[in-house]
């Protein structure tokens, strides 16, 4: 008789969940961390959130969506232009979001007085081919500006992202005092307030914010980016942060949101300043659902639920998009 011990059999491991290989994949940085999952994010389908009625005052740059394609990219492991020309074909092509004589203004984050190496700031080199993409498409007019926290010359200057545009054809505008106009946001904290002229006037607007973290909502990515077309004294909408995004979110429809994680600013943000903070990611996160966006960057660098950013909720609430961002379509792509 065999009195061997037996062995025990391990049971089989659970599969990954779509949502577990999501995370994994910009928790690991490279598309074979996710690659169990792939197959399904690609071949899964769902339908987006009907928007609820437009307002007044609200600025719908969005195009009609599209069940062929994605409704969010992955693109890992290249330099920000190269990123920047992946996503763009993964999600249809820059001529499904850009018309001919369109005036479009791209929204970077030039907030601070910082080099790109501190990661506060939009990675000039995405800015400068988003820039170029929108040329080709046959823009009439392409416009990149934003209303900074630091002196706005230094801020433009030193995050690199006046010379890389201008290199590219693009109109750098500077926020002008004189140009700002008083605006009905009609939102439950912002009720009127003024706004930087060019966002008002476009055809198109694409929302380029840097995945950073920041102390009072614990990241700050495409929404958080709207604070940058306002004027006045916005450092009060801080004791309302949560609702006044939600009110921005509504208000600035963006028509596409492309989140540089090229390199992530981790800790201390969101100015910086030390490059023990930054972690290079090479990595962009782009798509046509704002709030599936910021939802997933959140999760996979922080590890914050929707729970932990009322935010978000908010604005899913409104009809904005999907806090639960595994159920989006999805394109992953590795340039390594």
């Amino acid at each position: 008789m065999d009195n061997l011990p037996h062995k025990r059999e391990m049971p089989p491991a659970p599969p990954i969940t779509r949502r577990q290989a999501m995370l994994q994949l910009l928790r690991v940085g490279s598309v074979a961390a996710g690659a169990a999952g792939l197959g399904v994010w690609l071949s899964e389908r769902s339908a987006r959130p009907v928007p609820v009625a437009a307002g007044q005052a609200r600025r719908d740059h969005r195009i009609a969506s599209d069940d062929q394609l994605p409704q969010m990219t992955v693109v890992q492991n290249g330099e920000p232009a190269a990123l920047a020309r992946q996503a763009l074909e993964n999600l249809g092509g820059i001529r499904r979001f850009i018309a001919r004589n369109d005036v479009v203004v791209l929204k970077p984050n030039i907030a601070w007085d910082r080099t790109p190496e501190q990661a506060a700031n939009t990675n000039p080199e995405l800015v400068a081919e988003v820039v170029r993409q929108c040329w080709q498409a046959g823009a009439k007019r392409v416009i990149v500006t934003d209303v900074s926290c630091n002196e706005p010359r230094r801020c433009f200057l030193r995050s690199g992202i006046q010379a890389a545009a201008r290199a590219q054809g693009a109109e750098v505008l500077l926020p002008d005092p004189g140009n700002f106009r008083e605006v009905e946001i009609g939102g439950v904290v912002l009720k009127t307030w003024p706004v930087f002229t060019p966002f008002l006037e476009a055809d198109k607007v694409f929302n380029l914010p840097i995945a950073k973290h920041h102390s009072l909502t614990g990241c700050t990515l495409g929404m958080k980016n709207w604070y940058g077309i306002l004027g006045s004294d916005r450092n009060r909408l801080h004791q309302q942060i949560h609702q006044s995004l939600a009110d921005l979110a509504s208000f600035m429809l963006p028509t596409l949101t492309l989140i540089d994680c090229y390199r992530v600013l981790q800790r201390n943000g969101p100015t910086g300043g030390n490059i023990e903070d930054v972690v290079l990611k090479k990595t962009l996160v782009a798509g046509t659902d704002p709030v599936a966006l910021d939802a997933y960057v959140a999760k996979a660098y922080w590890d914050l639920d929707a729970a932990q950013m009322p935010y978000l909720q908010m604005a899913s609430a409104r009809g904005l998009g999907m806090v639960n961002f595994e159920s989006l379509t999805v394109k992953v792509s590795d340039l390594a």
